[in-house]
């Protein structure tokens, strides 16, 4: 996404007027790779250009996405289904997330972190709301963090972004809202595509710096990228967005059971581990490990 226009190398980034705090005695400060940030992602918008965006909730995978040049790294509530074992998004609470935000944020060296808020968080109040995001940007470490919902929560984003947290919105099907649409429904059909489009206005207006869409056919996904100045990421909807999202066990074949149609798998993990582990098993009952090179 880099450009090489006037504006870009006038707007290059400078080291941090308070430093990093101290370098190791008798060694130069470390020189550290520029990190996306959120003007980068505009900049993609407004030069028709794309970036990835992947779910990670631990240290390795944070270290693996980010050196592959994955733009940006969501922290997602998605951690409730895919690493607490819950069977959907709702009972993960903020004192669950934020444990794997910092690990995400710590290791990333480019990427940009956003972290989730998760149900329950930010709904009563826009106070709440601020509050709940400052502790995702001061104990998380996150850059930036996403809520879900449509025009309704325009005050609220316009709140938060006042206040100096970064908002990402999250409209079309909304998981956390999945009782009261009644399940995993495409959003945004026919004249329903009207209330996509003026949702996605509203949060952009108030502050919102680019808008996720989820299971939204493509023509609305399109027309709702037209609409807005802010960058738009896409999950199940369609290849007009500036930026894509995958939970990463979907992405990488982790996960098994029945996938969602706008999922492709990139690898097959989940038959890579079952293989290791059953030979690691079947070498431990044999005796066959450990050998006398893996002994002191």
């Amino acid at each position: 996404m880099a450009s090489n226009s006037s504006e870009s190398r006038a707007s290059t980034e400078v080291p941090a007027p308070y430093g990093n705090g101290p370098a190791p005695q008798g060694q130069a400060p470390e020189r550290k790779p520029a990190k996306v940030r959120i003007h980068h992602l505009q900049q993609a918008k407004r030069e028709g250009t794309r970036f990835a965006m992947l779910t990670a909730y631990d240290q390795y995978t944070a270290e693996i996405f980010d050196a592959a040049g994955i733009e940006v790294l969501l922290v997602g509530d998605s951690a409730s289904n895919n690493v607490f074992g819950n069977e959907t998004s709702l009972p993960v609470t903020v004192d669950e997330l934020l444990p794997l935000c910092r690990a995400v944020a710590r290791t990333a060296k480019r990427a940009l972190v956003v972290a989730d808020l998760p149900f329950g968080s930010y709904e009563v109040s826009a106070e709440q709301a601020v509050a709940t995001g400052v502790r995702f940007l001061k104990e998380g470490l996150a850059h930036a963090v996403k809520i879900e919902g449509g025009a309704f929560y325009a005050p609220t984003v316009r709140a938060m972004v006042q206040a100096g947290v970064p908002v990402m919105a999250h409209i079309g099907f909304t998981p956390q809202s999945e009782h009261a649409l009644g399940g995993y429904r495409v959003q945004g059909r026919g004249d329903d595509a009207r209330r996509l489009i003026d949702d996605a206005v509203a949060l952009a207006d108030a502050g919102a710096f680019c808008v996720l869409m989820e299971m939204v056919p493509a023509e609305t996904a399109a027309a709702v990228d037209a609409a807005v100045d802010v960058p738009t990421v896409g999950i199940g909807a369609g290849k007009e967005t500036t930026g894509q999202v995958l939970v990463w066990q979907d992405m990488a074949g982790l996960r098994g059971g029945r996938m969602a149609k706008f999922v492709k798998q990139y690898a097959n993990l989940r038959s890579t581990l079952m293989e290791a582990a059953t030979a690691y098993g079947e070498d431990v009952r044999s005796g066959q490990f450990p050998g006398p090179e893996h002994s002191f």
